[in-house]
């Protein structure tokens, strides 16, 4: 059975008017995808709907030949979903916590979800804490025995949303090789606004803002594409108005008390500019921003 994910016109409308998805169409798929944009682009709307957490008002899902809107409680036996609020309950050990989240995965026999569980706690690297409650968990700890239970039951589909926000350097990084080891032969899905997370992970992305899906492709090839378009110069701070209403300004940061720009340009705007190597953050930023242009111009 083939695996790719598809989403074609899915839209979805709050009650208070806000329209989170608007005409969303993905393929997505086996490997790691990466969902960028900024908090509120409706992320996380996308999310619940694919997770079956929330109706859409019109479009369609597929996950190779099961219909996600419709086949819910199919599509529920072979997801894993770690949503942005992981709650936990402090005062239960994490052992206990997995095997009871076993149960409800339909892992009635006590003999195999006992090695099961064994099994993923050691693969999230939490088998010598496993008697520790919950509570006593650092947040990477905890972001990893999220994984251990989105892992129940050998999904075919994987959702995370927001994973690394919050977590130290050192706990993303354990966090990031976890899901790398996952992504191999499953649909794993992230959902984040942290543009480190789909560079250091995925081979397709897409980037999302205001309910719409902006640009999709492949990470580096987008990168590519930018190439000798970027330019950087240092300013102050009073002359930034004057540089955004010159030039195509994709983002600016603060370096040392001196306000960084980037400038998107197919030449050298002037000799006081310096060419800098593309990241995923001018490909995300120069996106956002090339968005925010035709909105001013329509």
């Amino acid at each position: 059975m083939s695996n790719t994910l598809r989403i074609e016109g899915l839209s979805k409308t709050y009650a208070n008017g806000v329209r989170a998805l608007q005409d969303v169409s993905l393929t997505i798929p086996t490997g790691m995808f990466g969902l960028l944009g900024p908090n509120g682009a409706g992320k996380s709307t996308l999310m619940r709907t694919i997770a079956t957490l929330q109706e859409a008002d019109s479009g369609s899902i597929t996950l190779g030949q099961l219909d996600v809107l419709r086949q819910k409680d199919e599509v529920r036996r072979i997801l894993g979903y770690l949503p942005q609020e992981f709650g936990v309950y402090p005062r239960i050990s994490a052992e206990t916590m997995l095997d009871h989240f076993a149960v409800l995965k339909g892992i009635v026999n006590a003999k195999e979800r006992k090695e099961v569980v064994a099994a993923l706690l050691r693969r999230t690297n939490l088998y010598e804490k496993r008697k520790q409650n919950l509570g006593t968990y650092s947040g990477g700890m905890r972001q990893r025995f999220g994984i251990a239970q989105a892992l129940l039951g050998n999904p075919q589909l994987i959702i995370v949303d927001e994973p690394t926000a919050g977590l130290d350097p050192g706990e993303r990084v354990r966090f990031h090789n976890l899901l790398a080891e996952i992504g191999e032969n499953v649909v794993v899905i992230l959902s984040t606004h942290i543009v480190e997370d789909v560079s250091d992970l995925c081979s397709r992305m897409a980037i999302i803002a205001n309910g719409q899906v902006l640009m999709t492709g492949d990470p580096l090839q987008r990168i590519q594409d930018l190439h000798g378009k970027i330019w950087r110069r240092t300013i102050d701070k009073h002359e930034l108005e004057h540089y955004q209403s010159a030039y195509q300004v994709i983002s600016t940061r603060l370096i040392g008390g001196r306000t960084v720009i980037h400038v998107y340009s197919d030449v050298q705007p002037d000799s006081s500019f310096g060419e800098v190597p593309t990241s995923l953050e001018d490909v995300y930023f120069s996106t956002l921003n090339g968005k925010v242009a035709e909105e001013k111009a329509a």
